[in-house]
C-alpha cells in the first residue's frame, strides 16, 4: 500500500471507523466498526454479498486509515500482556549468534552469506579461492539498501567466469523486483538499473547479458491487479531496458502465467519452462551455440512436472513426474527431445525423488516420511553410494559446478541448528565445517515421529517436539503449525523462533498433511479442488491427536500457518472453533471466491479450483472459504490475523476482510486483531528486527489467551481461572 498522509484520510472515516468495544474477562478491546457496502456477486444464479469490499483498494486513503485504526487497536491490546518485552529480549538473546552459510565458487573467489548476529539482511563475502578464509571482505551489504532493513536481496548471479554480477532488490518485501548489475572485481555498478520486474531469475549468457521474466506492469495497483502473461526478455549489457528483446511469451493466443528462463552450466542452451498453474509445465530448449536457432519443444502439455538439470553435449537429463508421480531421472538426446524418446536413468522409487548434481554425478536425495536420504550416483545411472548423514533430519544443498570436487551441504532438524558439512565428491566423506554457536542445548529437547488416522482413515504422519520432562497431563501450551498444498513439503528444521517456544515450556508439532508433497504426486493432488476439505480434516485430526494424548489440550492449543497454511487455519477455525483456544492466520487466503483475479492467483486453480469454473466447485469452494463460513453467535477462538501492507502474493485484502467478518460476529469475549505490518511483504526478506518483534506479539497473544500471566517456564500452575 502507498504511505498516505492521514490528515484528509481520516475525515473520510468518521462513518467508516467508530468504535465499539468488546468486553473481555482480561482486558477490554476496542475494535473499530468497519464499514459495509451493498456489493453483491451472483455465481450460478446464487448471490453472495461481499460487504467488506471496499478493503481490496489498497490505494484508498479509507483503507490506510482502517489500517492504522486497527493497528492501533491491535498494538493497543499486545503492548498491555505483562511479558511481551520479557519474550522479546528473549528471542534477541538467542537470536545474537553468528550465522554463516555453506561457501560457493565463482570465478576466482569463494563466496558466502553471513550475518553476525542482529543484523536485519545477511551480508554476502568473500575470499580468494587459495586464500585464508579469515581475509574474507565484504562484497555486498543488503543492510546499506535501506535504513529500516526493508529493502532486501532478492537473488544474485555471476557471469560463468565470475567477473560479472546481477542482483535483484525487493522494496517493502513486494514481488516486484529491481536488476542491478556490477563488476564483480571492482564492485562496481556498471549500468543503470532494470525494474518492473517479478517471478525471475537471472540466468547469464556468456558475459553478453541475462535472461529474466516479468509482467507488463498493471494497470492499477501494481500490489493487488491481476497479472497473467508472463514473459521472457534478453538484456544485453549496456543497453536501455525498452531495447530488451522478447524472447518467450506475448502471444495473444497463448499466455502463460508463469514462465522460468534457464541456460545450462555450458551455456550451450536456453530452457523455457512455462505454465499456467503452480503445477505442471510446458518445455522448450534452444541451442545458443547456432545462431538464430529456433525452439524446440520438449513438452506441450502442461499436465506434468518436468526440468532439465544437466546436460553432457547434446545428452540431456531431465528429472519428471511424467509416469513416475516420485520422480525419475531420464536421458535424451536434444535433437529429438520429446518423451517417446526417453530412456529411463534413475526410475522411480517409492519415496519422492529430488536431485542435484556436483563434480560430474547425480545427488538423489529423497523423502522417506518427511526425512533426508542421500544417494550418489554417475552419470551412467550407477549407484556409486548412499551417503551417511549426521541424524535424522533434512539434508539440503548437494550442488556444485561440474569441476567442483568437494561440496558443501546443510543438516538440520527440530532440536539441531543448521550446520554446514564438507563432503568429499570422490569418496562420499563428510566432515563438520562449521557449526553454529548458539544458546540452545538440543539435549534438552527430543522430537518423535507419530502416525495418526485421519477422518477417512489416512495414515498422516507428524514430527511432535518438546523439552524432555515434560508432562502429559494436557497443560502443555501447543503449537500446531502446518501448511498443507501446492506439493510442498514440510521437513525437519531448526527455528529460533521454535526453540524460544519450546525453551518457555512449548510443544511444537508439525503434520505432513495431505496437499503436500511428502508422498509425491498422489499425495498432492489427495488435497486439491474438491478435495482440499481432506486437508483441513487431517489437521483435525492432528489436534485430536494431540489432545487425546494428552501432549495438550484444547485450552492449550493453539494452530498456525502462514499463506495457504494461512487458509488451513481459517477453514479450521471456522469448522471446529471449539477445538483450540488460539488461531494464528499468517498472509492467508481467506477469500476463496476471489483470490483469482489478484496479481498471479488465477495460478493458484490447481490447487483450488476457481468459483468460476462450475456451479459445483463454487458450492465446495464457498462451502470452506474463511470469509464466508464467519457466523454470527459463534465463540471464536482468539484470534491474531497477521499481514503486510505490501504483500503482492497473498493481497492483504484477504486478511482485512477475514478480520471484518470476526469482529463483526464474534459472540465470545476472545479477542479477533488484526497486525499489519507495514513496508512488508508475503515475507521474503523481512528484516530481524521486524521478525523478532512480530515472534514476540504472537507468542505473547498466545499464552496470555491460554490463561498464563507469567511465562509458562516459570510456572505453568499459575493460570487464570
Amino acid at each position: 500500500m502507498k504511505k498516505l498522509a492521514y490528515l484528509g484520510a481520516i475525515a473520510l472515516l468518521i462513518s467508516a471507523c467508530e468504535t465499539k468495544k468488546e468486553k473481555s474477562s482480561d482486558m477490554a478491546v476496542t475494535y473499530p466498526t468497519t464499514k459495509k457496502v451493498d456489493t453483491v456477486d451472483t455465481y450460478f444464479g446464487t448471490e453472495v454479498p461481499d460487504p467488506y469490499r471496499w478493503l481490496e483498494d489498497d490505494r484508498s486513503p479509507e483503507t490506510e486509515t482502517w489500517v492504522k485504526s486497527e493497528n492501533e487497536a491491535t498494538y493497543g491490546y499486545l503492548n498491555k500482556i505483562p511479558f511481551k518485552e520479557e519474550i522479546k529480549k528473549k528471542l534477541e538473546n538467542i537470536w545474537n549468534y553468528e550465522k554463516i552459510g555453506a561457501p560457493f565458487k565463482e570465478g576466482d573467489y569463494t563466496y558466502f552469506y553471513k550475518n553476525n548476529g542482529l543484523q536485519n539482511q545477511y551480508v554476502i563475502y568473500r575470499y580468494k579461492n587459495d586464500a585464508d578464509p579469515s581475509s574474507a571482505e565484504v562484497f555486498l551489504d543488503p543492510n546499506k539498501f535501506s535504513e529500516d532493513g526493508t529493502v532486501s536481496l532478492g537473488g544474485l548471479s555471476f557471469t560463468k567466469d565470475g567477473k560479472l554480477a546481477a542482483y535483484s532488490i525487493s522494496e517493502g518485501g513486494s514481488d516486484w523486483r529491481k536488476v542491478l548489475v556490477m563488476d564483480a572485481e571492482t564492485k562496481k555498478i556498471t549500468e543503470d538499473t532494470l525494474v518492473d520486474i517479478k517471478f525471475s531469475g537471472i540466468s547469464w549468457k556468456g558475459n553478453e547479458g541475462f535472461y529474466y521474466s516479468s509482467y507488463d506492469k498493471p494497470k492499477g495497483s501494481e500490489l493487488s491487479a491481476k497479472t497473467d502473461q508472463h514473459k521472457v526478455y534478453y538484456h544485453k549489457l549496456n543497453s536501455a531496458q525498452k531495447e530488451d528483446q522478447l524472447i518467450f511469451g506475448g502471444s495473444t493466443t497463448q499466455k502463460h502465467r508463469y514462465i522460468g528462463a534457464g541456460t545450462t552450466e555450458d551455456n550451450k542452451y536456453l530452457i523455457i519452462s512455462a505454465s499456467n498453474a503452480t503445477s505442471g509445465n510446458k518445455l522448450f530448449i534452444k541451442d545458443l551455440s547456432k545462431p538464430n536457432s529456433e525452439f524446440v519443444t520438449i513438452l506441450d502439455s502442461d499436465d506434468t512436472n518436468t526440468s532439465i538439470i544437466e546436460n553432457v553435449g547434446s545428452k540431456l537429463f531431465l528429472v519428471t513426474d511424467k509416469d513416475a508421480p516420485n520422480q525419475k531421472i531420464v536421458t535424451v538426446d536434444a535433437a529429438n527431445p520429446t518423451p517417446d524418446n526417453w530412456v529411463d536413468l534413475i526410475p522411480e522409487t517409492k519415496h519422492v525423488l529430488s536431485p542435484s548434481t556436483a563434480g560430474g554425478y547425480f545427488f538423489a536425495e529423497y523423502m522417506v516420511d518427511a526425512v533426508s536420504q542421500v544417494k550418489q550416483y554417475d552419470y551412467e545411472g550407477n549407484l556409486v553410494r548412499e551417503l551417511e548423514l549426521p541424524g535424522i533430519g533434512s539434508a539440503s544443498g548437494f550442488g556444485a559446478k561440474k569441476d567442483e570436487k568437494e561440496l558443501y551441504y546443510s543438516f538440520t532438524n527440530y532440536t539441531t541448528p543448521g550446520s554446514i558439512y564438507k563432503l568429499s565428491i570422490s569418496n562420499g566423506k563428510s566432515e563438520l565445517f562449521r557449526k553454529p554457536d548458539i544458546k540452545f542445548n538440543p539435549d534438552n529437547y527430543e522430537s518423535k515421529q507419530v502416525f495418526y488416522s485421519s477422518k477417512d482413515g489416512t495414515k498422516v504422519p507428524m514430527i511432535i517436539t518438546y523439552k524432555k520432562g515434560i508432562k502429559l497431563d494436557g497443560k502443555n501450551p501447543t503449537i500446531l503449525y502446518a501448511y498443507g498444498g501446492f506439493n510442498i513439503s514440510l521437513t525437519p528444521s531448526f527455528s529460533i523462533t521454535n526453540a524460544i517456544w519450546m525453551e518457555m515450556g512449548g510443544v511444537y508439532a508439525v503434520p505432513n498433511l495431505r496437499g503436500g508433497g511428502e508422498y509425491g504426486k498422489e499425495w498432492h493432488d489427495g488435497g486439491i479442488k474438491m478435495k482440499k476439505q481432506n486437508v483441513f480434516d487431517d489437521f483435525i485430526a492432528a489436534a485430536e491427536y494431540l489432545i487425546s494424548n494428552n501432549y495438550t489440550s484444547s485450552d492449550f492449543l493453539a494452530i498456525r500457518g502462514g499463506s495457504n497454511g494461512g487458509l488451513l487455519v481459517g477453514a479450521t477455525m471456522t469448522q471446529r472453533p471449539d477445538l483450540m483456544k488460539v488461531a494464528l492466520p499468517a498472509v492467508g487466503v481467506m477469500d476463496m471466491l476471489r483470490y483469482h483475479t489478484f496479481t498471479a492467483g488465477a495460478g493458484w486453480a490447481y490447487d483450488y479450483g476457481t468459483s468460476d469454473d462450475s456451479k459445483e466447485m463454487f458450492e465446495y469452494i464457498k462451502g470452506y472459504s474463511p470469509v464466508h463460513n464467519v457466523k454470527a453467535g459463534t465463540k471464536y477462538p482468539a484470534t491474531l490475523v497477521t499481514t503486510g501492507d505490501h504483500d503482492d502474493r497473498v493481497v492483504p485484502a484477504h486478511s482485512f476482510k477475514f478480520a471484518a467478518e470476526l469482529q463483526e460476529k464474534q459472540a465470545g469475549s476472545a479477542p479477533v486483531l488484526i497486525r499489519i505490518e507495514t513496508d512488508a511483504g508475503h515475507g521474503a526478506g523481512t528484516p530481524v528486527s521486524k521478525q523478532i518483534e512480530q515472534t514476540a506479539d504472537i507468542f505473547a497473544f498466545t499464552l496470555y489467551n491460554m490463561g498464563f500471566d507469567v511465562l509458562p517456564e516459570k510456572t505453568r500452575e499459575k493460570v487464570k481461572g
